[in-house]
């Protein structure tokens, strides 16, 4: 007599990994998206791994592993751990996304660019565009690939060490765009751009706040989203400059990764929105 149980579905696993992690909200995000497309045997963890930790870790997930996400501080030394990565990644020398092939091996991707690029122009930012941005760190780096891929040619950069801007070179060339350096102490002047991107720590860009006069026209980004509203995207928003957040940004990349992970191709995107902003709210 024949079995009438279905054969079971082997689990599928992804993380996000980082220190510290405890805060991410990828979890809620890529969780709601397994549930809203019928994925009922993937999960989506949180690992805390510090960067020294990170080629041991990876080495060590059996073929269940379908990806991992990387913040901070791991998205350099997750590029070196890749037998290939996108070109993207390679140029900016950061990978925020390790994908496994079927052949086991990982290939590296950075999907931050890709959002950046979606939800600046989701917020109106036209192509070929002036951009500004704050900062000198990898989500600067990650910020000029976006302005490339709009069209930028060159890029005001604004630091509060010279060192930072010049960190950036590299970077921009591989990527074939310029950058014309600001000091910090001018930065003010630095935002009649149609868009500016800050990239910088909470709490760097807040004196920025009241002596910025805002252009009609500018679109501004502000990677942080915990706390929220910054007093610089509060100001902005107070003089009807359209606002991107973090969080905007969470959701863009998250939705690469899920597409790259298990391969369901549109991602849930409002199930996956839903559910980030329920998290958010209650933080």
């Amino acid at each position: 007599m024949q079995s009438s149980s279905r054969p079971s579905v082997p689990s599928r696993h992804a993380a996000v990994c980082g220190k510290p992690i405890s805060h991410s909200l990828s979890p809620v995000i890529h969780a709601a998206g397994y549930a809203a497309a019928g994925l009922l045997t993937w999960s989506y963890t949180a690992i805390e791994c510090a960067e020294a930790e990170l080629p041991a870790l990876v080495a060590g997930l059996g073929p269940q592993w379908a990806g991992l996400s990387l913040t901070m501080p791991l998205k350099e030394v997750a590029l070196t751990l890749a037998a290939a990565a996108s070109p993207v990644a390679i140029a900016i020398g950061a990978a925020n996304t390790l994908v496994r092939r079927p052949d086991g091996t990982w290939f590296a991707d950075n999907t931050d660019v890709p959002g950046m690029v979606r939800v600046l122009g989701d917020a109106g930012l036209a192509r070929g565009p002036s951009v500004t941005v704050l900062g000198g760190g990898g989500t600067a780096r990650a910020a000029l690939a976006a302005a490339a891929q709009l069209g930028a040619v060159d890029v005001t950069v604004v630091t509060r060490r010279p060192e930072a801007r010049e960190e950036l070179a590299p970077a921009a060339a591989a990527l074939g765009v310029t950058i014309t350096g600001v000091e910090w102490a001018d930065a003010p002047a630095a935002f009649d751009a149609d868009a500016v991107i800050s990239t910088v720590p909470k709490g760097a860009a807040d004196a920025l706040a009241t002596a910025v006069k805002w252009r009609p026209g500018t679109v501004l980004f502000d990677a942080i989203y915990d706390p929220w509203p910054t007093p610089l995207a509060a100001a902005a928003a107070q003089h009807g400059v359209p606002v991107v957040s973090g969080l905007d940004l969470l959701l863009a990349q998250a939705l690469g990764q899920f597409e790259q992970f298990t391969g369901v191709r549109p991602a849930p995107e409002a199930a996956m929105r839903a559910a980030l902003t329920a998290a958010s709210a209650v933080r």
